[in-house]
């Protein structure tokens, strides 16, 4: 279970607010989107803009580190607690990086990486040089990877695949194109990534992935019906905006009926 932009049905997006609260509520894995500053750095922002989740107005990509640190991003929501001026600021992904590596059991972080963008592949360029500054760009297997990088674009899938070969790597998006040994197989993702509306329509995108040796990340999972599809097609990974419900669900449908 993936919290996706940390809890971020209870708490303000790419904070450290959702991502401490998503942690605390068991998430196995967080999910983050990355963009670069006009000065080099990599933030945890989804869109283009800061307009829709900040109290300021323009593109990520003409700030500085410094303005987009003196905007607001979350103070004013509804369930962050008092005071929240440390917890709703900006955050980096080298930020969010030490949270999840220094936290007391083994937690994934989910990367993607946003196209198109002014910078092209130094995005994926500084991710990696981050992940290997944090010793976690050559992991032993995939499956004890401690990050996953992810983006819609098969081009910087494959810049990943090319630079790491050890890091998995998630093709989010048209899935059902992908696993007919199109764009998958092409740029070498070692898991694809359908919506879940894209699921209930293909639900056997699943074993189609699996027959090809690759995992399936859904997103974003947040109804209950839509968790037990999941669970019970044996999705790998389902992100949602709401770690602790979608936790407990899966906890009772694994439990099964009492008696």
């Amino acid at each position: 279970m993936v919290a996706h932009r940390g809890a971020s049905g209870d708490r303000p997006e790419h904070t450290l607010a959702a991502y401490d609260l998503a942690l605390q509520e068991g998430a196995e894995g967080v999910e983050c989107d990355v963009r670069l500053t006009r000065d080099g750095h990599l933030v945890c922002v989804h869109d283009r803009r800061v307009d829709r989740t900040s109290n300021g107005t323009g593109l990520v990509s003409e700030m500085t580190l410094r303005q987009l640190r003196q905007l607001d991003w979350g103070s004013w929501h509804p369930g962050v607690p008092e005071p929240a001026a440390e917890t709703t600021g900006l955050v980096t992904l080298d930020e969010l990086l030490g949270l999840v590596l220094d936290w007391h059991r083994p937690v994934k972080i989910f990367i993607e990486t946003k196209h198109p963008v002014r910078y092209g592949a130094l995005v994926e360029n500084k991710v990696l040089a981050l992940l290997q500054r944090f010793g976690m760009a050559s992991p032993p297997s995939a499956d004890r990877s401690r990050a996953v990088v992810m983006s819609f674009s098969a081009s910087a899938v494959w810049r990943v695949r090319r630079a790491a070969p050890l890091l998995p790597t998630v093709l989010l998006g048209a899935t059902s194109h992908y696993l007919r040994g199109g764009a998958a197989s092409t740029v070498g993702a070692t898991a694809v990534g359908p919506s879940i509306a894209a699921l209930r329509h293909r639900p056997e995108l699943v074993d189609r992935a699996a027959a090809q040796g690759r995992a399936l990340y859904c997103w974003t999972v947040d109804d209950y019906e839509d968790v037990r599809l999941c669970r019970d097609l044996g999705v790998a990974w389902i992100s949602t905006n709401h770690p602790a419900r979608t936790k407990k669900w899966l906890q009772e449908s694994a439990a099964g009926p009492a008696g």
